[in-house]
């Protein structure tokens, strides 16, 4: 018997002995304070899934850092509040932006690792593969930091499990935005009345380029075509762009991510002598901007769903993360990173304030009971980024009162299908960069 299953003994045939004095209920109220007191609270392990290679490399460290600057307030907080950290540590493990490597990868992080909830993913077809093969058969959580399809809200697999959510919006939202961005219905002077999009043959490309097209043609507009490319980087794309651009469209909608983005746009300048280009959440790129160059990129416009920069949740974000990692850059998706790692860690901490005292315990359908709870109202509003915020969290978990987390990049109050609605931004390049031009709210965007 371990030393802490003794004391529970001890402390049973001690109660048995108090009760009919009226004793054991007064010491069953402060029970669990006491356990707290004299014993660590029990501790798991958290996994993540994400690109260090392939073609959404450029994003993997930020995603990495971004979960650990969660992970790392809620164990600063869970010291304070609970006597020891909760989270034994952060898993990252490789993608290389392709289903078969990440799959492979979790199942590492699900077999060997014994985690209960994986961060995962950037790509919306490394995260439906992911969660079909690996993380729902097994009972485990799985939040994506990145995933944007819009089948993630109606996948079959998940259909009464409930073990697949998401802290970025559906493309059904940033569709419809590109789609009022193109059709002239945001920036005076831009208008076109024909596209055709070039979109990645996975979840993501082709669901933001369907969500595109049917809102662009719902404006007036006409799609003269919708072309699909292969996942794996190719040495050219000359025959994809000649059937995308056969018909003179009037600009180019680009779903894809930076490796392939960055060749078309080469292959589209230097032989078709096109650049009527407007771009997406994937093409928001150094990698596009150093392979283009500004010049012809300058002014471009494109959508990515984002942060109100304005908020106070993405401020104690951008400056706790800044802090942290010594970055200036935020890539997209980095604030939602952050978002998904901590609503796992809030879940976590409510399961312990809950009375679990066991690690096994804490399974992925536990956190996911949890994770409405803590991320939907009603309950006392706790503002991400802030230590001070996470710790107050804690506090109030470990109370039994509610609480209602507001996400660095937005809202987290998550529905039936694990969606959130957050707001879309309009952005476009710089010679050196790129910048915000326009954030569109979330309860601004049609709903088609």
């Amino acid at each position: 018997m371990s030393d802490f299953s003794l004391r529970n003994a001890r402390r049973r045939d001690f109660l048995k002995g108090v009760g009919a004095a009226g004793g054991a209920m007064a010491l069953s109220v402060t029970l669990p304070r006491a356990l707290w007191a004299q014993s660590p609270p029990p501790k798991v392990p958290i996994g993540q899934v994400v690109a260090f290679t392939g073609s959404g490399a450029e994003y993997g460290p930020f995603f990495r850092d971004a979960a650990q600057l969660a992970l790392n307030q809620i164990n600063t907080a869970a010291e304070q509040v609970f006597g020891g950290p909760i989270v034994e540590r952060l898993i990252a493990e490789d993608s290389n932006t392709l289903p078969t490597p990440a799959i492979e990868a979790a199942r590492k992080l699900v077999e060997a690792d014994g985690v209960p909830a994986i961060i995962c993913e950037w790509s919306s077809g490394v995260t439906v593969a992911v969660a079909t093969s690996v993380t729902i058969p097994s009972g485990v959580l799985q939040v994506g930091n990145g995933t944007t399809s819009p089948l993630v809200s109606v996948l079959p697999e998940d259909e009464g499990k409930d073990l697949l959510f998401r802290t970025s919006p559906s493309d059904a939202l940033q569709g419809v935005v590109a789609a009022d961005l193109a059709a002239g219905k945001i920036i005076d002077g831009y208008k076109f009345d024909t596209a055709a999009t070039i979109y990645i043959n996975n979840p993501y490309g082709q669901g933001l380029s369907n969500a595109f097209a049917a809102a662009f043609e719902k404006r007036g507009g006409k799609v003269l075509a919708q072309v699909a490319h292969p996942e794996e980087v190719q040495p050219t794309y000359r025959s994809i762009l000649s059937a995308a651009l056969q018909d003179k469209p009037g600009v180019l909608v680009l779903p894809t991510y930076p490796a392939h983005t960055a060749q078309i746009l080469k292959e589209s300048r230097d032989i078709f002598g096109y650049t009527s280009w407007q771009f997406t959440d994937a093409n928001r790129s150094s990698e596009v901007l150093d392979a283009v160059g500004g010049k012809d990129l300058a002014g471009k416009l494109g959508t990515v769903p984002s942060a109100d920069p304005e908020s106070q949740s993405y401020k104690a974000f951008a400056e706790a993360y800044r802090a942290a990692t010594k970055q200036d850059r935020i890539p997209p998706f980095t604030e939602t990173t952050y978002d998904a790692a901590m609503v796992i860690g809030l879940a976590l901490a409510k399961a312990i304030a809950d009375g679990i005292t066991d690690a096994s315990e804490i399974t992925g359908t536990a956190l996911r009971d949890r994770l409405r709870p803590i991320a939907n109202p009603p309950g006392e509003k706790i503002i991400g980024g802030s230590q001070e915020e996470i710790t107050k969290a804690l506090q109030l978990l470990k109370e039994g009162k509610e609480i209602d987390y507001v996400g660095a990049g937005g809202s987290v109050d998550f529905d039936q299908n694990g969606d959130v609605k957050t707001p879309i931004a309009v952005w476009r390049y710089t010679e050196t960069g790129d910048e915000t031009v326009r954030i569109v709210p979330a309860e601004e965007i049609a709903s088609e």
